[in-house]
């Protein structure tokens, strides 16, 4: 690095009055100078000024009212309204293209664990479950099940890849923990740890802000910036390498997600779609979820900042809401569609604002960790392709048995989508689960317990303590052999093994804790 190049970075910087990043320059040894060197010489200042000057330019919300449309009927699927055959023709359809070799699951997992309040990635975490299973196994898990049950019925063994897309926060751990536990069952050659890329993140100056004195402070470009990594990271190329003609995108954060859901696949290949979405019916009108919908003929996901009261209240002849696909970041697309939208629309893409506490250096040198949102992250959202779909598909499931997201840490102000809801929403639906193949539970007097569970939890209502592994279970299929005719006490773990009714505590030790050993009566 010679005086030259220094002053010729300075001039770029200055051209785009962002020359404050080297104010520290004389006061670094000369290590942390070619750190910050290098780091400034990394970025198209051109670029990403430009990227914040549209982004903060488009920040007035615009009501979109007169431009909504809701989904059609002919391409909007329920799966509390379709009869079983037909639910069992999406899933036979689904599992023999995993048998084939056809569907991949991608993972959005390129998050910090903020707000959960943990320095590691969230698919690292333990919500307590009896297993002390973290996110990352139970997908995992999934994974080895669906392809158990596609060989079971098709006799073909298969692999469904594993896509996992991280950020500089999240890579180096994920990939630790992965081999820490053997990939949890799966092959390591058929897991796919790739990164996003990073921005640098604004004052709300419009000023790039320094982390410390030779560094810029970066953050992921947002779960959107997936088709930019799939393309640079040869993703893509790699499906195609394996015969892979579509993929589940999901996120990391939903402990019920069905990951390589056939019947979702199954439905979404039935209607010939290129893009497909799986959705919750909204709560209440005013639910503060994003809605799938039409806005000009195209389809999007509209935030419910963007809808006035009265549209959002607006109900159909049966008195359901107009607008109630609320998006749960679960989605189809095909491999050619990602490609035409890597190749053709990437740059197309919109960023996003999100305001953020970012931690940074002040003109003293000091370090700040601040309270209150003090910077912009520049982000793009994975459901801002729906726009270049020609065949969109839309699956409605049961919010009970299909979302419940981790973002909220524990603790005693923590009422939803923390770790205490995420708990009790998986043991819930695996309560129903043994009802429905026959099985009973008993309270301390040998009482039969109800039949049902309540749907929505909250963390003041009691946790039934029930876990059945998706290694012998995917979606409740069975579990008959195990359970029916047979009465329990809690908790009770259902896995590969045994039944056993746990007669002991067991610790919620976190993702980097020991699991307490099992202890209890076999069933």
């Amino acid at each position: 690095m010679d005086q030259g190049a220094v002053t010729e970075l300075k001039s770029q910087l200055e051209a785009f009055q962002q020359g404050h990043l080297l104010q520290f320059w004389e006061t670094l040894d000369s290590a942390e100078k070619q750190l910050l060197f290098d780091d400034l010489s990394s970025i198209d200042v051109a670029k990403v000024t430009d990227y914040y000057r549209r982004t903060t330019q488009q920040q007035c919300i615009e009501k979109t009212d007169d431009r909504l449309r809701p989904v059609p009927d002919e391409c909007y699927g329920s799966v509390s309204r379709m009869k079983s055959d037909e639910l069992q023709g999406y899933n036979e359809r689904g599992l023999r293209a995993i048998a084939e070799g056809q569907v991949a699951a991608l993972l959005l997992a390129g998050g910090q664990g903020t707000r959960l309040g943990v320095p590691y990635p969230k698919g690292m975490y333990n919500v307590g479950l009896l297993s002390n299973k973290t996110l990352y196994q139970l997908q995992a898990e999934r994974i080895l099940k669906l392809q158990r049950l596609a060989m079971e019925l098709t006799g073909k063994s298969c692999v469904m890849p594993w896509y996992i897309m991280t950020s500089d926060h999240t890579k180096g751990k994920t990939e630790k923990f992965f081999e820490q536990h053997n990939y949890f069952g799966l092959k390591s050659e058929d897991i796919n740890i790739f990164e996003q890329h990073m921005l640098p993140c604004f004052g709300l100056d419009g000023k790039i802000i320094l982390e410390n004195a030779h560094k810029v402070a970066r953050a992921p470009n947002g779960n959107g910036g997936l088709y930019q990594a799939m393309g640079t990271c040869g993703v893509v190329q790699d499906m195609r390498r394996r015969g892979v003609t579509c993929m589940h995108v999901y996120c990391v954060d939903n402990i019920l997600v069905r990951v390589g859901d056939p019947v979702f696949v199954g439905f979404c290949q039935s209607q010939g779609a290129d893009c497909g979405a799986k959705v919750v019916k909204k709560a209440f009108p005013t639910e503060a979820v994003g809605v799938v919908c039409q806005v000009d003929n195209h389809f999007e996901v509209v935030e419910y900042s963007e809808i006035t009261l009265e549209t959002a209240e607006k109900r159909r002849p049966d008195g359901q809401l107009e607008y109630k696909a609320g998006n749960i970041c679960n989605h189809y697309f095909t491999t050619d569609f990602v490609d035409a939208v890597i190749n053709q629309h990437e740059d197309e893409l919109v960023h996003h604002v999100a305001k953020k506490k970012i931690p940074h250096v002040q003109a003293d040198g000091t370090l700040v960790k601040p309270t209150s949102p003090n910077g912009i992250k520049m982000e793009k959202f994975v459901f801002d392709v729906f726009q270049f779909s020609k065949q969109f598909a839309v699956l409605e499931v049961l919010r009970e048995d299909e979302f419940s997201p981790l973002k909220n840490g524990p603790g005693p102000g923590a009422v939803k989508d923390c770790p205490q809801t995420c708990c009790q929403a998986l043991q819930n639906m695996h309560y129903r689960w043994v009802l429905a193949a026959g099985g009973k539970f008993l309270d301390g007097s040998g009482s039969t317990r109800p039949l049902i569970p309540p749907l929505s939890p909250t963390v003041q209502s009691p946790v039934d303590n029930c876990e059945v592994s998706p290694l012998v279970s995917y979606g409740g299929e069975g579990l008959q052999s195990a359970v029916n005719g047979k009465s329990f006490q809690m908790p009770l773990l259902v896995d590969e093994d045994c039944v056993l009714e746990l007669t002991t505590a067991r610790s919620q030790n976190g993702a980097n804790g020991e699991p307490t050993a099992k202890v209890g009566r076999v069933v």
